[in-house]
């Protein structure tokens, strides 16, 4: 069954698996994958190069406003390019992913890349992952999802993440990063991380990242055959 135009809207707390979840889902519908973390990722890295304080929020919402982000799709994955540089590896560093979810809350800059968020997904056929992509960017995506799972589980998700690009980062540091992380996201008061009312809640704690993606894709195949009013 080809769903050709919708938009797929994936909200979770960090660790809960949202971009393996979106890549492959992307994968089973023929979609495109935009990953919007990275866009925030990237900001943060040309940030940190500038030696711009993460407290400026008039730096930072101009440092956005004159920045390029391309999202480009390469089997099956993505590659994030910053003002023409790939940074795909770079955005993944600890400190970047510190320094994002601290950008994150600037109201203005959070603006900023909504826009071009909303751009990259209006033709449909997107799998699009964040925090704020059902409640914010796209409200009325055909299907919106909100991924979970225990914070031990997405703890030990991270801190494998960090072993397989050795860094050095103990369990407990991790989990205790997962706990900070969750009361930031949750606690902003712009675009805090909340379920939206018509997002399908999905718990992965028990579930392994195909099971995952299969069930999304029938929700998706269901809800294209019969919406929900």
């Amino acid at each position: 069954m080809s769903l050709p135009n919708f938009i797929i809207a994936i909200d979770g707390p960090v660790g809960s698996g949202k971009s393996t979840l979106a890549r492959r889902v992307a994968a089973l519908l023929g979609y495109i994958y935009i990953d919007t973390g990275a866009m925030y990722r990237s900001v943060a890295l040309k940030a940190l190069r500038r030696h711009i304080s993460l407290d400026s929020t008039d730096e930072l919402t101009s440092l956005a406003r004159e920045t390029r982000i391309d999202l480009r799709p390469q089997n099956g994955a993505q590659q994030v390019f910053l003002d023409g540089e790939d940074v795909t590896a770079a955005i993944r560093a600890p400190e970047v992913a510190l320094a994002a979810s601290k950008v994150a809350v600037v109201p203005e800059l959070r603006k900023v890349l909504v826009v071009e968020q909303r751009r990259a997904g209006a033709r449909g056929g997107v799998v699009m992952e964040g925090r704020d992509i059902g409640s914010v960017v796209f409200p009325d995506a055909q299907l919106k999802i909100f991924l979970t799972a225990s914070p031990e589980i997405r703890a030990e998700r991270r801190w494998r993440e960090h072993q397989q690009k050795g860094d050095s980062i103990d369990i407990t540091r991790t989990l205790e990063e997962v706990h900070e992380r969750d009361r930031r996201d949750c606690g902003r008061s712009v675009s805090p991380l909340i379920r939206a009312k018509d997002a399908l809640l999905v718990d992965s704690t028990a579930m392994d990242p195909d099971e995952v993606a299969r069930l999304v894709v029938l929700l998706a195949k269901e809800r294209h055959s019969k919406p929900l009013r």
